[in-house]
């Protein structure tokens, strides 16, 4: 209930397999200063020695750790058990085993612990168990959204995707250093020099924890004072939101009504959402007024402030201070949900869930609380684990993605699956017994590419597709790779459209068709015109297929080298390669002179159509 009392009692964050306590030194252990059990003392010192070993790429100390894990499992321990079936999924110094994975996921979830019902949850989900999925996820949305104790809404979740396409994203990283960045200590110099607009920046970066800065609530209110002091409007708003949820300050609800009002007056049409939750409460103002409150909230919703149409939308919802209406209820979250509000998304969830107010649809569900209950505190390992690859500790930010990979975070699947083939040189992947083999590897960057893809990853997608085609982990299969293309072209991924064409040109996967692989040169060029190049000499090649089939050329262009560019570094990676340059000036010289024959021969044949056969050239 959105307008009742309080913050929860517990902090879903200290799950028994959460890792996050052993990762913060600032933490506490999962179970408090000491532990409660000899199982506990073995899921602790093997997690933690799990962590080391990944990053000092030790695989017999990290063996070690997984016999304390699987010790703690068997002595009962959730977290444990939560913790050796992500080894036993992932095949980490045991053989790899989907089932026992699931069975040891149910024991720890069936003993309360969030993370193994995240990963169950998602088992259900990738299986269309929409129920079973529902069930789950609705729990865990519900969790994520009371997670923090004292924020209204969950933290900012900020994915970085570590890669585009095949090479690092070097931009996005670079933003994600958080004090370290370049951009932040340019902003606090300007901040410190009395910059009003620097100020503000600053008190949002410390208030959100954004762009790799960690959230710290005291240095928020500090720069958001400094600001007000200047007469930043913005930061008055944020001051009074401060206040009301007691963020780094002692909770002063009159403290709060004071600077959301100067805010509004300023025309910070989001301090009127603030003002309508103080009047619905009767925080900080004479009493409780719902009529106030809901005017508050239409001011808000007027000028799209997404806070306005939610506070509305449970009004409505409820019947506080108004005749109870489902649908407009349902109205102003989806208004909400458009806006990407967590709560508006839980609450249509559940209006699905039902089919209250919108026709049951349990899928539209799953993936709707999914959303949601990816920003439980669960998500934190994704901070640890990008700053772990900042660091250059490959290892641990490999386990670390890989353990929210069965979680069923996408950026996280696709991260690892990265990562697993970036430095799969290094001694970074655990296997069965020691490092990972090649085969091992492939399988795994290849499972985790596959999940990815189900999720939504044309770049995945198109990687599966790859691994098919050459037979890179998998066995070569062209029908597969076809099918893997389709999803990535489904997606409008140029490559994809290029790659079945190049497959319908030669009859790889599919059948041989001119037409239809034209068709698919055509449509990637039309979705990035970058792949004109490549496009103009397939083309050509399709060209010369139709009209001279079965020629010496046709023959020549089959015999080159398998080419499967990536369109934005086709130019790069191909053509200005030595090798393949020399290849293509001749294919281009060749098509040239065929072209010049060919053009001679019909203005011979234009200038004597009656020439007898036999007749002297």
């Amino acid at each position: 209930d959105d307008f009742d009392d309080e913050s929860p009692a517990t902090d879903p964050l200290l799950s028994p397999s959460s890792w996050v306590p052993l990762l913060d030194p600032a933490s506490a252990s999962p179970s408090g200063d000491e532990p409660d059990s000899p199982s506990d003392a073995l899921f602790v010192a093997g997690v933690r020695a799990m962590l080391s070993a990944a990053s000092a790429g030790d695989d017999a100390a990290f063996a070690t750790a997984a016999a304390q894990i699987e010790a703690a499992a068997t002595g009962g321990h959730p977290g444990a058990q939560s913790a050796l079936a992500f080894l036993s999924g992932a095949g980490m110094t045991r053989p790899a085993s989907r089932s026992r994975a699931f069975l040891l996921h149910k024991f720890a979830a069936d003993a309360g612990d969030l993370q193994s019902k995240m990963a169950l949850a998602y088992s259900f989900f990738r299986q269309e168990m929409y129920e079973e999925a529902v069930t789950l996820y609705a729990e865990l949305a519900e969790a994520a959204l009371t997670s923090s104790l004292i924020s209204k809404e969950p933290p900012v979740i900020e994915p970085v995707r570590l890669h585009s396409g095949t090479e690092e994203n070097k931009e996005a990283l670079r933003k994600s250093r958080g004090e370290d960045d370049e951009d932040f200590q340019i902003t606090e110099y300007q901040a410190q020099r009395g910059n009003t607009v620097a100020m503000h920046k600053l008190g949002l970066l410390y208030y959100y924890g954004l762009r790799g800065v960690r959230r710290d609530y005291g240095k928020a209110y500090h720069w958001f004072s400094k600001a007000v002091e200047k007469g930043d409007t913005r930061a008055m708003e944020l001051l009074g939101e401060i206040y009301a949820r007691g963020a780094g300050v002692e909770r002063n609800y009159t403290e709060a009504y004071k600077w959301l009002t100067l805010a509004a007056k300023q025309q910070q049409y989001s301090a009127y959402n603030g003002l309508g939750y103080l009047y619905v409460k009767g925080y900080g103002v004479e009493k409780k007024n719902l009529t106030k409150a809901k005017e508050f909230f239409e001011i808000a919703a007027e000028h799209k402030e997404h806070g306005g149409y939610y506070n509305l939308g449970v009004l409505y919802l409820k019947g506080i201070g108004v005749k109870r209406d489902v649908m407009t209820a349902c109205n102003f979250f989806l208004r909400a949900v458009n806006a990407g509000q967590p709560k508006a998304i839980y609450q249509v969830a559940k209006l699905f869930q039902k089919g209250v107010g919108l026709k049951r649809n349990l899928q539209m569900a799953a993936v709707m609380y999914k959303s949601v209950a990816e920003r439980g505190p669960w998500s934190s390992l994704s901070r640890w684990a990008l700053e772990s690859y900042l660091k250059g500790d490959i290892g641990k930010a490999l386990l670390l993605y890989s353990r929210m990979a069965d979680l069923g975070y996408e950026v996280a699947q696709s991260n690892a699956a990265w990562i697993l083939d970036r430095y799969g040189d290094e001694s970074i992947c655990m296997g069965e017994s020691g490092f990972c083999t090649d085969m091992e590897r492939h399988l795994r960057a290849h499972a985790l590419w596959w999940q990815a893809s189900e999720q939504g990853n044309e770049h995945a997608a198109l990687l599966i597709g790859d691994a098919y085609y050459y037979g890179r982990g998998v066995g070569r299969d062209y029908e597969r790779a076809a099918e893997a293309y389709m999803h990535a072209q489904s997606q409008s991924n140029a490559q994809a459209m290029f790659n079945l064409g190049y497959m319908h040109e030669h009859g790889h996967g599919l059948p041989l068709d001119l037409h239809l692989a034209k068709r698919y040169y055509d449509q990637a060029v039309e979705v990035d015109p970058a792949a004109k190049l490549p496009v103009m000499l397939a083309l050509t090649s399709l060209w010369i297929r139709k009209n001279y089939d079965g020629s010496f050329l046709v023959h020549f262009i089959d015999s080159l080298p398998e080419v499967y560019p990536v369109v934005e570094e086709w130019v790069e990676d191909v053509l200005m390669d030595e090798g393949n340059a020399t290849i293509f000036t001749l294919f281009a010289c060749l098509v040239t002179v065929l072209y010049l024959r060919e053009r001679q021969r019909r203005q011979a044949a234009a200038a004597n159509p009656q020439q007898p056969d036999g007749a002297p050239n």
